[in-house]
């Protein structure tokens, strides 16, 4: 990644938010598919993990649509509304997480009481390692961008895709374990510590939300 960060520096401000832009792209595309294949195969394998990894992944697609709104907004209009943009991006990625947090806690509840076992977890094994490869691609991309531009709203999301990756992990390790053992226990811890995850970012995002409301400064120049 050293090399993609000596190449960003040789770009202009309007360079790196058209890289911006099409890393926002890529993010919405890739976590489109990914989350229609793993809702499929989470539903069709009754496994609550995997199921909880696709709603993830369209959060994701609407940060990555916040993002991708803010920086366009940002080139057509200079500086006059990047922090409102930014603070609006920030809110939906928290609102996002918060909510699929409060679905998976009350999915585990629910899969506890009923004691229930997913069919199988092999797609959540291929899914998992395909995204671990890809979120980690994308989140260096994004933090380095997201310091060239010096957007508090890039950085955040690039600690979305950051948790993304962390969740592949979750995701691979509780749907191996459940493969192994066929105890469905394994189901349910993953899809919680997926919540645990999404309920810690969401906050951070509102907080961030926050933050930035009480020091909104309109004449900030992009570096």
């Amino acid at each position: 990644m050293r090399v993609f960060t000596r190449f960003l520096k040789t770009k202009s401000s309007v360079q790196l938010l058209n890289i911006a832009i099409i890393l926002a792209i890529i993010t919405i595309g890739y976590n489109i598919i990914e989350g229609i294949i793993s809702i499929f195969f989470g539903t069709q394998d009754e496994t609550l993990a995997l199921f909880g990894f696709g709603v993830d992944s369209f959060v994701e697609v609407i940060s990555g649509i916040g993002i991708l709104y803010m920086v366009i907004r940002i080139k057509r209009n200079a500086q006059s509304d990047r922090n409102r943009f930014e603070r609006v991006a920030l809110l939906t990625t928290g609102v996002g997480f918060m909510l699929l947090s409060g679905g998976l806690i009350m999915g585990s509840v629910l899969n506890l009481i009923y004691e229930h076992q997913p069919l199988t977890t092999t797609a959540g094994i291929i899914i998992s390692l395909i995204s671990l490869i890809t979120m980690l691609f994308l989140y260096f991309a994004k933090l380095e961008t997201g310091k060239a531009i010096d957007s508090k709203a890039i950085i955040g999301d690039a600690k979305c895709t950051l948790t993304c990756f962390y969740l592949s992990g979750i995701l691979l390790c509780s749907s191996a374990l459940y493969a192994l053992f066929k105890i469905g226990y394994f189901d349910v811890i993953g899809s919680l510590g997926i919540a645990v995850f999404a309920f810690k970012e969401g906050w951070e995002s509102i907080s961030a939300f926050i933050q930035k409301k009480s020091t909104c400064n309109c004449e900030d120049e992009l570096t």
